[in-house]
């Protein structure tokens, strides 16, 4: 879980939410880029971070879209929320004596615009929560940040200041993540997607 290095995070807002991850891709101490994807699209309302190993992260971000195009094509309109970090935590499950080595985060809007975050662990033990959720080699540290800058019913530009500040402290303080972050902000009227600079040392 730590080879690769990384930091996410997902936070509710007053009818937003957002998802954030540092941008780096390391062996161990050796930083090999600072482009790494470790967000993506479920939906427009409706998105996923995975922490942990890279090859992992990125098998595992192909079998969610494959499963995501069936069940499209099958029920014919987009996954619930709630039901996908259901079925996140189901597709984990089965694998639960190799499992994949990843930590996912899920990130959405309710058709009611209710804000959904929730995370699990490598097996698939989700936590459900109100505020906000964090994974990866800096969790330690973005619980702290987490706890110190977030206020509740935040509207989406202070959700999105709120969330870089808290990444781009925590990373700071784990040599295995940073170099930048990926922010994204969902609201009724749209996704805000934002690369910010961070430290490169």
């Amino acid at each position: 879980m730590e080879y690769n290095g990384s930091a996410l995070v997902a936070m509710c807002g007053n009818g937003c939410v957002a998802i954030a991850s540092d941008r780096r891709l390391g062996v161990q101490q050796t930083t090999v880029g600072n482009n790494m994807k470790k967000i993506f699209k479920v939906h427009d309302r409706l998105y996923m971070g995975c922490s942990g190993l890279a090859s992992d992260v990125q098998r595992v971000s192909k079998e969610i879209a494959f499963k995501m195009n069936l069940y499209r094509l099958n029920e014919e309109r987009e996954i619930k929320p709630k039901s996908f970090g259901n079925m996140l935590c189901s597709f984990l499950y089965e694998k639960r004596f190799g499992p994949w080595y990843v930590e996912p985060l899920v990130a959405g809007l309710e058709a009611d615009g209710k804000p959904f975050i929730c995370g699990c662990d490598l097996i698939g033990a989700p936590v459900y929560t109100d505020d906000f959720v964090c994974c990866g080699t800096a969790e330690d540290s973005l619980f702290g940040t987490c706890e110190t800058m977030y206020r509740p019913n935040l509207g989406p530009d202070e959700l999105f200041e709120t969330i870089s500040q808290c990444l781009l402290s925590a990373v700071d303080r784990d040599c295995l993540s940073g170099w930048g972050c990926e922010v994204i902000v969902i609201t009724p009227d749209g996704v805000t997607t934002r690369t910010l600079k961070g430290r490169q040392d």
